[in-house]
């Protein structure tokens, strides 16, 4: 298995990360790094159902480029590189009513310039709920 991780990551620095953004705002919880994946949960609850009192697609959408797009961040030199979401792609397979969906990232290629991540987002029952396909790009900082 490759080492993926370019940058110290751990449950801790993720979640204080993720402090003051929509993902604590929809209570999004990291929960493990494993050597080639980044795993959090989130409530299905008033804050991520649409009106048919299912989670909304946008919810499952967010919960997938925040587990995402922060796994694609602790594969860079953060010194030197920072990544964007440039496109998502979700099919959703199941509704979901109450409970908690967990999402699990793993890349499928780690480039120069672009990163793709697969993220499979399953319920309590541990039935898959969609799969994204998030495309990463991978740009320089800028010199202070």
């Amino acid at each position: 298995m490759m080492k993926i991780w370019q940058t110290e990551i751990d449950v801790a620095i993720v979640t204080e990360r993720a402090k003051h953004s929509m993902s604590e705002y929809l209570g999004i919880e990291f929960l493990e790094v494993g050597e080639d994946y980044l795993s959090a949960r989130m409530p299905v609850n008033a804050r991520t159902k649409q009106p048919l009192g299912i989670m909304h697609g946008g919810a499952s959408c967010v919960l997938a480029e925040t587990v995402g797009s922060t796994a694609a961040q602790f594969c860079l030199d953060q010194k030197q590189f920072y990544g964007v979401g440039l496109d998502i792609n979700t099919n959703h397979i199941r509704a979901v009513k109450e409970g908690f969906v967990l999402a699990i990232a793993r890349p499928f290629h780690l480039g120069k310039s672009t990163q793709v991540w697969g993220i499979e987002i399953s319920n309590e029952a541990k039935q898959l709920v969609s799969v994204t396909r998030l495309t990463m790009a991978v740009l320089k900082k800028a010199k202070s």
